[in-house]
């Protein structure tokens, strides 16, 4: 019997067989020609790409310091905001690029053009590249949302500057903008779009404020994507400041000069910190801190008023009779007036054929310097002044610290004006006059000082004649710059008179029985008058003929001592009748309401008479001397 082996139907089928095979070639031959594009014909790309998937390192902002006011309310702070940054070496179409941006954020597509021309010099490789330093919300969610189609864009977060109180404090903090080319020179710490101080404390304590960056690695794909970050360096923060401001202090000066241009500050005469620095009319710091828009700028920079001006430091004015307190002291120290000595004053003096006219028409008889300083008797002076001559009265008064800066820690500060013959003859290659001389004597002419140089020099009158650095930062220490020329029993001479002025003459508006007062006040005349009896009518007058407004004095009360000057431009008034309320009401802040006013007795007619209205004479030489005749109170 034969068996058969197998049947037919348990032959594998041979077309299933082929097909596997040919299945298993192809798939083959697809991972083939795959390996051959990527390996070979994508080869290039893939391998720079590759290169591009690289660690690096990245700077980290640091925060700036805060700026507080004694009290520790906040002055200057700074707010997270939003940039555009631009990576060049992840940005396949730069100019493409800058197209989208300035149609998502509004920016002149010229500008940002301009921008990444100036800024690819300073920026390393794969560093952002800063193309607008604050994004608006909705630009920056527009850029979000399409950043994958343009890589080379980067959202950078960093600080911006925020001034809470505005023009309050516009003129003591400064602000900060974006640095030049020129810091951008001179400070390789700082990178494209960083911002700087320009003004103010902001420019002096930059090193202080601005604090110093940080580093991070991290790992960068191919598309511009970070991962792995890791801190090598933490930024550090810059340094909180507290000034010797009293913000509270600062709004009640400013709201008492109101809409009149002029300067106020408050002083520790034994420190020198600055409680008070006031310049008005002022300006908005804030606008400044993103780039303030041109026609905002042009606006500012050609007001009449001069709103950018910090008048307390920058501000050179004629002191007028607040002048005579120095020439008291280099009268005495000098040895040409002595305490009891009797001078005629009467209504004028006469210098060649000149005539230089007291403010009192009926001259004041005849004072010693008590009387001449607690009265304001321009006559005195003239002579006192002609005798000195203007050589000793300049050496006398640059060794008092007038004449030169007085070493605040803020920038452009100005050093006003001593005249002498040797300055006049190489400003105007002219002889110096015996008039000139004269007119200088009562702070008019070619004498320019600023609201501060005052301040300090009364300051050192009542501190025992130490001339201090005014102190903006409540921690610095007291820094002793001089000492004043001047003997302790003239110094306390002229003390005393101060207050006599306060009891009974030019500055009885800042009289209060519960504190020591003592007070100069002075009238600056601006313009030579050819008719001075206009000059009665004051506010009458066209805005800039009017005379400017000083006052400057200093109170104690429980063991506290301040030092206060105010002046008023063009005031429309003399010293006491428009810087005296004012002042008034600064020692009500300082001290504390003030007692009822208790009538004061009548005094005999011609020696303590009620508080004078000025009434300038002709003027002479003066009016050769700087466009200014003379003035006193």
């Amino acid at each position: 019997m034969r068996l058969e082996s197998e049947t037919p139907q348990q032959h594998a089928p041979r077309s299933g067989l082929i097909l596997l095979q040919v299945l298993v070639l192809a798939i083959f031959c697809l991972f083939t020609l795959r390996l051959w594009f990527l390996q070979v014909h994508k080869g290039a790309k893939f391998a720079e790409m590759a290169r591009d998937n690289q660690l690096r390192q990245v700077l980290i902002n640091s925060a700036r310091g805060r700026i507080l006011d004694k009290k520790g309310t906040p002055l200057a702070i700074s707010e997270p905001s939003f940039a555009l940054g631009l990576v060049r070496e992840d940005c396949e179409n730069v100019d493409a690029t800058l197209d989208k941006v300035a149609e998502w954020t509004g920016v002149d597509r010229t500008a940002l053009a301009e921008t990444f021309r100036r800024g690819k010099k300073r920026v390393k490789p794969f560093e952002p590249l800063i193309l607008i330093t604050d994004l608006s919300f909705e630009a920056l969610t527009r850029i979000e949302a399409n950043s994958v189609l343009y890589p080379g864009l980067e959202i950078v977060i960093r600080q911006k500057r925020f001034y809470p109180l505005g023009p309050l404090m516009a003129h003591v903090l400064g602000y900060v903008a974006e640095a030049n080319e020129d810091e951008l020179e001179k400070n390789p710490q700082l990178s494209l779009g960083d911002s700087v101080g320009k003004q103010g404390v902001e420019y002096s304590l930059e090193t202080l404020l601005r604090g110093s960056k940080g580093r991070k690695q991290v790992e960068v794909d191919a598309f511009g994507r970070q991962h792995n970050e890791v801190i090598l360096e933490p930024p550090k923060a810059g340094a909180d400041v507290t000034l010797a401001i009293d913000v509270n202090l600062q709004r009640e000066c400013s709201d008492l000069l109101g809409d009149q241009a002029g300067a106020i500050v408050v002083m520790e005469p034994e420190t020198g910190k600055i409680l008070a620095m006031v310049s008005e009319p002022s300006f908005d710091n804030n606008l400044f801190v993103l780039g303030v828009p041109a026609d905002k700028w042009r606006e500012l920079r050609d007001d009449p008023r001069h709103p950018i001006q910090n008048r307390v430091t920058q501000g050179v004015y004629p002191p007028g009779s607040v002048f005579k307190l120095l020439m008291a002291a280099a009268g005495l120290s000098e040895g040409f007036i002595h305490y009891g000595d009797v001078v005629s004053c009467p209504p004028s003096y006469r210098v060649g054929n000149r005539e230089f006219h007291d403010w009192k028409k009926s001259g004041f008889g005849s004072l010693d310097l008590r009387g001449a300083l607690v009265h304001s008797c321009d006559v005195f002076f003239y002579k006192l002044g002609d005798r000195m001559g203007v050589d000793r009265l300049h050496d006398y008064a640059l060794a008092s610290g007038f004449g030169a800066r007085t070493g605040i820690d803020l920038p452009h500060e100005k050093a006003g004006l001593i005249p002498s013959k040797e300055w006049k003859r190489k400003r105007f290659g002219a002889a110096w006059s015996r008039g000139e001389t004269v007119i200088a004597s009562i702070g008019q002419g070619y004498v320019l000082t600023s609201p501060l140089q005052v301040a300090r020099y009364l300051s050192a009158l009542v501190n025992g004649g130490k001339l201090m650095k005014p102190e903006l930062v409540e921690t610095d220490p007291p820094q002793v710059d001089g000492t004043l020329p001047l003997k302790d029993a003239d110094r306390q001479f002229i003390v005393d008179s101060m207050v006599a002025t306060v009891e009974r003459g030019t500055g009885k508006s800042v009289y209060r029985s519960d504190a020591i007062i003592g007070a100069k006040t002075g009238t600056a005349q601006v313009v030579k008058l050819i008719n001075p009896d206009v000059r009665v009518k004051g506010k009458s007058m066209p805005y800039e003929q009017r005379d400017h407004a000083w006052m400057a004095s200093w109170g104690q009360k429980d063991g506290k001592l301040y030092a206060v000057v105010c002046i008023v431009e063009h005031g429309g008034g003399h010293g006491g009748e428009i810087c005296g309320p004012i002042e008034r009401k600064i020692y009500d802040y300082l001290f504390g309401p003030a007692p009822s006013r208790v009538p004061r007795p009548v005094a005999p007619a011609g020696t303590e008479g009620g508080e004078p209205t000025p009434d300038a004479g002709a003027a002479g030489d003066a009016g050769d001397a700087g466009g200014a005749g003379e003035i006193g109170d």
